[in-house]
């Protein structure tokens, strides 16, 4: 048996963050993994390798698109796709073996497989015993599924199986419009994949800036995606190694199918706590499978969660957050996560970005804002690379100009939304934006035309 300051239960973002702060803050820390390596979803089977492939279907894009508008001639590349797959593979690799060496440099010790809490701070890993005063339980979360949809990682398949297809599939229906359809669904059909995205409400990526939803849309449609909206998935039927998508329309309840090769259910993911022995050491759980916090401690002394598996947005930034915040807490210092501002990023071609109030929530809030907008065709460097689509859209209080939220959509967006992150982090206006010198040329002018324009107007509008 092993005594400890901390356990940590998952080696995922919110995880590995947690024990690396602990070790630096001078606990004795464990982490318990059962995945073959550390990372969890976000580096294994999530971001990093839907990024790779993402990057590498741009190039693709770039080529086959843009290379002789600017006098780059020559034959489009064949694509390897296996070859591409091992490159996301490396990718992998290579994060992987990172956060372990961090381990190692921190002195964490790694507990390899599947950890449950047989007791007040008693976490058993297979037929061994640890014990620690404070346990944080940092699973994740899994991908939910639809009644009626049984996944086989083969033909229907998650996140987990889009990635690792063996071969590109002529004919794919993403179920559901959210971030990871629409960014695997993009992958896809840059590769020359017919995708079709169908989603049960009548956006795509529910709850963000409603005009980034509409353009968002539009750009991706430009892109060869089609999309079914408004559409009610009720069974996929196998048939060897295709499948049928059978939905109804909710406007009129009427019945239509799709044939495919390959179907990418995204319809969202749910908190991962399965075998955890919550119930047995009394943990308190919500009717949607969340772990109940207060400051990030459960209703059990010494029994702490962060990251997918209690309340907020399930992002890998906002568990390392919280990751970071629980160690300091544990430690005896002051953990703090402002909540108000963590960013969100879709890295499709155009890349989105959002950071605070919507115009939709300020509206039903009552608050009274004015909006700075500026399209990235007015940027000099975005139509020099054939990036122009998009805008940046600032929001701000019409009495105080203070920046209450921000949405992007062009090139970098997902870099360009840390500047207002900072920004509304130390309580910074429109203003304070508008007077900061920006360099020429860059995308980040597009920010400070829209900051420009919350007051007297933009310069090149």
């Amino acid at each position: 048996m092993s005594h400890y300051d901390v356990i940590i239960i998952g080696g995922g973002p919110g995880g590995y963050v947690c024990a690396i702060r602990c070790a630096q803050l001078g606990l004795k820390t464990a982490c318990v993994e059962g995945r073959g390596a550390l990372g969890g979803t976000c580096l294994n089977v999530g971001c990093i390798p839907s990024k790779a492939l993402l990057h590498a279907s741009h190039m693709v894009h770039e080529a086959t698109h843009n290379f002789g508008k600017m006098g780059l001639l020559g034959d489009a590349p064949n694509v390897d796709f296996q070859a591409m797959i091992a490159y996301k593979d490396s990718v992998i690799g290579q994060n992987t073996a990172g956060i372990e060496f961090l381990f190692k440099k921190n002195k964490i010790d790694t507990i390899k497989g599947w950890g449950k809490i047989t007791a007040k701070g008693e976490v058993t890993v297979g037929d061994q015993v640890h014990t620690a005063a404070n346990i944080v339980i940092a699973t994740g979360s899994e991908s939910s599924s639809l009644p009626g949809v049984e996944i086989d990682e083969k033909v229907v398949v998650t996140s987990t199986g889009a990635l690792a297809l063996p071969n590109i599939p002529k004919r794919m229906t993403v179920i559901g419009a959210g971030v990871i359809g629409l960014e695997l669904g993009s992958v896809y059909a840059r590769l020359g994949t017919d995708v079709t995205v169908v989603e049960f409400l009548d956006t795509v990526t529910p709850g963000m800036d409603a005009e980034i939803c509409k353009s968002l849309q539009r750009a991706l449609k430009k892109q060869g995606l089609k999309f079914v909206m408004g559409a009610a998935v009720q069974s996929v039927e196998r048939a060897n190694a295709t499948a049928s998508v059978h939905y109804k329309l909710r406007k009129d309840d009427s019945a239509h199918s799709l044939d495919t090769d390959v179907v990418l259910v995204a319809t969202g993911r749910k908190p991962f706590t399965g075998g955890l022995g919550l119930a047995e050491v009394g943990v308190a759980v919500s009717e949607r499978g969340q772990i109940e916090t207060q400051g990030w401690k459960t209703n059990v002394d010494g029994i702490w969660a962060i990251g997918d598996v209690i309340t907020g947005p399930m992002l890998a930034h906002k568990a390392e957050e919280e990751g970071t915040a629980v160690a300091e807490t544990i430690a005896g210092q002051t953990g703090h996560v402002n909540y108000g501002v963590i960013p969100g990023v879709i890295y499709t071609a155009p890349e989105v970005a959002s950071v605070g109030k919507t115009e939709e929530t300020l509206k039903a809030e009552g608050v009274e804002y004015k909006v700075g907008k500026f399209s990235f065709m007015g940027n000099g460097r975005a139509k020099s690379m054939f990036a122009g689509e998009g805008f940046v859209k600032i929001l701000a209080h019409a009495g105080t100009d203070r920046i209450l939220g921000c949405h992007l959509m062009g090139p970098a967006a997902g870099e360009l939304i840390h500047e207002i992150c900072v920004a509304m982090e130390f309580g910074a206006s429109a203003e304070d934006i508008a007077r900061t010198c920006h360099a020429h040329p860059t995308f980040s002018e597009a920010v400070h035309e829209a900051a420009l324009a919350c007051g007297s107007g933009a310069i090149h509008a």
